[in-house]
């Protein structure tokens, strides 16, 4: 059985160059690749394209690429939560793509079933339609979504063993699985590391073949992106 891991975050990112397109999972603060995003903030990586759900908050996330002007262009759905991305949004310093939250997850998915594009009803007749091509199928009007094409894709799962199978919690699934095998190098962080069997095959919900590299990620920071209370009694 081929091995993936990697002996750490160092190793995990080698070959991230300034100028990429980087694919970032995760769904708000749940499931991000913290240690790969720490790590690309120290190598202080610049001109970056990233192609993410969301960009983090202020100071955890891609707020810290953001913060350190890393990022040239944001591909996301729900931005938010961080004044810094609306600053350089607004200002001009930040191309914005935002995409509809299901096509988001359909262009990874997409370019990890090695399809090039594919038709979706989604944003037929707005602005995310324009410049784009549309078809009828069934009475129905249809926008042609291209496959996303990215060079690194940074996962984080809750459980990985050393031949790169993947075991995702909670709403980390949203985003992780269909990221993974969208790149052309697809790097896994998991909370804990098993070695390869102790997995029950039945369990994994993305396979090892579509994992290029993992390590054993530490230091992870639970976050709550919004937090509600109610008042005592």
């Amino acid at each position: 059985m081929i091995k993936k891991l990697v002996a750490n975050v160092q190793q995990a990112v080698d070959g991230v160059q300034d100028g990429m397109t980087l694919m970032l999972g995760g769904f708000g603060l749940c499931g991000i690749p913290e240690n790969a995003i720490a790590e690309l903030v120290r190598l202080e990586v610049s001109d970056i394209t990233c192609i993410s759900n969301n960009a983090g908050v202020d100071d955890f996330g891609l707020g810290l690429l953001l913060q350190k002007k890393q990022i040239r262009k944001m591909i996301s759905s729900y931005v938010g939560e961080n004044d810094e991305f609306e600053r350089q949004m607004l200002s001009g310093e930040l191309d914005v793509e935002l995409t509809p939250q299901g096509t988001l997850a359909e262009k990874c998915r997409a370019a990890k079933a090695g399809f090039p594009a594919f038709y979706t009803p989604a944003g037929y007749g707005t602005e995310v339609a324009e410049g784009k091509e549309t078809r009828e199928f069934n009475g129905k009007m249809y926008v042609l979504e291209n496959a996303y094409k990215a060079d690194f894709a940074f996962v984080k799962a809750w459980k990985g063993d050393e031949a790169g199978n993947l075991i995702f919690k909670g709403t980390a699934r949203n985003f992780n699985p269909c990221m993974c095998g969208a790149a052309k190098i697809t790097v896994a962080e998991v909370e804990e590391l098993v070695p390869a069997g102790t997995l029950d095959p039945n369990q994994i919900h993305v396979p090892g073949i579509f994992v290029k590299r993992i390590f054993q990620g530490k230091n992870y920071e639970k976050r709550i992106e919004q937090r509600t209370v109610r008042k005592k009694d």
